[in-house]
């Protein structure tokens, strides 16, 4: 898994969950697209099937101070290190 595919991977999402095409990855999420707690929710669980396990209470914590598709981004990439995913094809 590198930066680009979860980038990849983050952009399929909101266009098949949220219904959101091509996204500036630095708006925030609430303001342009209407982001509530569901969606956040939501992508929580998407995070979740995309690195193959459940987040902790913590990791859970971790992803209430997001508000920009790049920041999402960081935060996939952080946990994926934490599961030495980065590097792996797959």
């Amino acid at each position: 898994m590198t930066r680009d595919d979860i980038e990849k991977q983050v952009l399929e999402i909101f266009l098949r969950e949220f219904e959101v095409d091509n996204p500036d990855m630095d708006a925030n999420l609430r303001e342009a697209y209407e982001f509530d707690s569901i969606d956040a929710i939501e992508l929580l669980l998407e995070i979740e099937k995309f690195l193959g396990s459940e987040l902790s209470q913590d990791e859970k914590k971790q992803a209430m101070d997001i508000r920009t598709l790049r920041q999402v981004c960081d935060y996939i990439e952080h946990l994926a290190r934490v599961r030495n995913l980065i590097g792996q094809k797959g």
